[in-house]
């Protein structure tokens, strides 16, 4: 049964919400390497994914995905995840976080090149008042950016460019099956884990809030998450879950002030601001997008 666009939406959005804690899961599995915690994280994904497929389509439909595709959904969720764990590991995790999402904003602007979609107005001041909530707190206030955090800023940029592209091409393939989503994963488990052997040192989690963060990963962000979202990228309304992922940093930022892995400030009350209010612009404008194609 395929859902209606709405119902895609909100289930997609169900991701936002899991990636809230990519960040502070992330924080909690160190000194675990990145590619060696992309395959833990993945192996547990894919299964998963196996529980997914289970109880939705069945593993026949599997059989009909072409290798490209897998190849593609592969190549995005490692590039993606190898370089958001190693910009936390380069980079303050609250700092990194903000830039790896600034992918909600390249999605909807990239998202005015697929049939059927255009940008309206409203996109764009949502999109920018996101943006600018998201640099308020990566800026902190003004106070400008830690030099020796140069490296983690740039690996977490480029991870903010892959996923973006990833969720837009991913709705040039809507026809393939979500449950092709669990091979991607497992296939970024066994690549993360060949090349982990061949370029880091194997250090596993070392204690139980480690692997505890390390199994929340797997379950969680790096796991149900990539299905709900496939659903949404394919089948709802992409425009406004890119922008409405602009819930993740401000969530993903209150956990790790909670938890004392970052320090409160003023910046953050802004950005809440900010951030909330171009989801309701970038919600009314797609809302406004839907009445005009009805």
């Amino acid at each position: 049964m395929t859902p209606s666009r709405p119902l895609a939406t909100a289930i997609g959005f169900i991701a936002v919400l899991l990636w809230a804690l990519l960040a502070l899961f992330t924080v909690g599995t160190a000194p675990t390497p990145p590619l060696l915690l992309n395959a833990i994280t993945f192996a547990i994904g894919g299964a998963v994914g196996l529980i997914w497929v289970a109880a939705t389509d069945g593993f026949g439909v599997l059989r009909g995905v072409s290798f490209r595709v897998y190849l593609f959904g592969t190549l995005g969720l490692f590039g993606y995840h190898a370089l958001y764990f190693s910009a936390l590991r380069n980079a303050p995790a609250a700092e990194a976080g903000l830039i790896a999402y600034l992918w909600p904003l390249l999605i909807v602007l990239l998202s005015g090149f697929l049939p059927g979609e255009r940008l309206r107005g409203g996109h764009f001041l949502g999109a920018l008042a996101g943006f600018s909530g998201a640099a308020l707190i990566l800026t902190q206030g003004g106070a400008g950016f830690q030099p020796e955090a140069t490296k983690g800023y740039g690996l977490a940029l480029l991870c903010a460019l892959t996923w973006s592209s990833y969720s837009v091409l991913s709705r040039r393939i809507s026809h393939v099956p979500t449950a092709s989503v669990a091979v991607f994963c497992l296939a970024t488990a066994v690549l993360s884990l060949g090349l982990h052997l061949l370029t880091e040192d194997t250090v596993f989690p070392d204690t139980p809030l480690s692997w505890a963060s390390t199994i929340g990963l797997g379950l969680g962000p790096v796991g149900f998450a990539f299905f709900v979202w496939d659903v949404g990228v394919k089948k709802g309304d992409i425009q406004l879950l890119g922008t409405a992922a602009y819930a993740a940093p401000l969530l993903s930022t209150v956990l790790l002030v909670l938890t004392g892995v970052a320090e409160a400030t003023f910046a953050l009350v802004a950005s809440a601001i900010l951030i909330t209010g171009g989801a309701a612009i970038a919600a009314h404008a797609s809302y406004q997008g839907q009445r005009v194609r009805t």
